[in-house]
């Protein structure tokens, strides 16, 4: 399990005191920032017992983002606990899904005397994520696994998840949020992103094509980035989708459109030459076949047909939300250096358009599929 660093430890807090507070054996060697994620602190802890090292992830939960972490916590216990259940038996079910490591109070998480709270995982080893889909093996691999995911949560029990942040994938809404940065202009940054709110404007009409079609509610992920399917380092296989503080009711092709974002895009995510972003059909195809091996046997007709439409609703949405989080002070999504967001921003509605002008290819393949 591989990732880019993060920056340095917030000096505030005592990583490795916090992590004594779970139910972890030995002594702690090490806790270093890990992954590449924009909105929670992430740590990898090592424990050494009896001369054997054991590692494990150590995450504060940003309570700014999630403003009610007792609700994202039940929804990750009854997950997590739903999906080992359904991987009972198979080989290597310990890394299938992921496992909440108690606090020595008993509780899934410790809440410090800040009020943070915090949550440990296992470390799931001889896996590796990935930012970019580097071949279509990847693709797949990553869309099958987040098909199989929202298939073993298809018969989860009542009741119905928390939504841990409310109108996650309401398009329209988005459009609103930056409607009223923009009128704002609170940090005097608008006259620096003027092409791209005059780009948000001009095809807010694709807001609805989701929300507007009468689809089933499902559990989705919610941020279904390549990077959060783990990959096993021998087979290449997806083994564990990761990063579930946003699964909740949502829509199906939600999820794809996020995974084709993110994973059929050949450029990063906050490319500057844009001349790099486009969307890879070869890719795109890999992502469809993988996710429809699992979610076809549970997707309605409605609902597949939308597939093609959805990797443009969910970028240009996303390339709202940078816009947004850009003129608001980079409040939302951890930078590394001013303008982050704006860049981020053009590099999804460059691939927004990229996507849309190859729709008529996407449609005509998921039909034959």
């Amino acid at each position: 399990m591989t990732a880019s660093p993060n920056p340095a430890p917030n000096p505030r807090h005592d990583v490795r005191a916090i992590a004594r507070e779970f139910q972890t054996d030995g002594e702690i060697v090490s806790a270093e920032p890990f992954g590449s994620g924009h909105i929670n602190d992430t740590y990898r802890i090592v424990c050494v017992s009896g001369g054997v090292p054991q590692r494990f992830i150590l995450q504060r939960l940003n309570h700014t983002v999630f403003p009610n972490p007792l609700a994202v916590m039940e929804n990750l216990q009854r997950v997590t606990a739903h999906l080992a259940e359904r991987f009972s038996g198979q080989p290597d079910a310990h890394r299938r899904a992921l496992a909440l490591v108690p606090a020595r109070d008993g509780k899934p998480f410790h809440r410090d005397a800040a009020g943070n709270f915090w949550r440990v995982f296992p470390f799931i080893e001889k896996t590796q994520a990935v930012d970019v889909a580097t071949s279509p093996a990847q693709a797949f691999a990553a869309a099958k696994a987040f098909g199989q995911f929202q298939k073993l949560l298809a018969d989860l029990p009542e009741p119905r998840l928390h939504e841990t942040i409310s109108d996650f994938h309401h398009t329209p809404k988005r459009l609103a949020a930056l409607e009223k940065a923009v009128a704002a202009d609170a940090f005097n940054r608008a006259a620096l992103a003027k092409p791209e709110i005059e780009f948000a404007l001009r095809h807010k009409a694709i807001g609805g094509a989701l929300l507007d079609a009468n689809l089933p509610e499902r559990v989705t992920h919610n941020d279904t980035k390549i990077n959060n399917v783990l990959l096993d380092d021998a087979t290449g296989e997806g083994v564990c989708v990761i990063d579930l503080d946003t699964v909740m009711p949502g829509l199906a092709p939600c999820d794809f459109g996020d995974l084709v974002r993110s994973a059929a895009n050949v450029a990063a995510e906050n490319e500057r030459d844009l001349a790099k972003v486009e969307m890879s059909f070869p890719i795109f195809e890999s992502l469809l076949r993988g996710y429809l091996s699992e979610a076809a046997e549970f997707l309605t007709a409605g609902e597949k047909s939308l597939l093609p439409v959805s990797g443009q609703v969910i970028t240009f949405e996303l390339g709202l939300r940078f816009l947004t989080d850009f003129l608001s002070g980079d409040a939302y999504f951890k930078v590394r250096r001013a303008g982050e967001n704006l860049d981020r921003c053009r590099v999804q509605f460059k691939l927004f358009e990229s996507i849309r002008r190859q729709e008529s290819a996407m449609s005509k393949l998921t039909s034959a599929i």
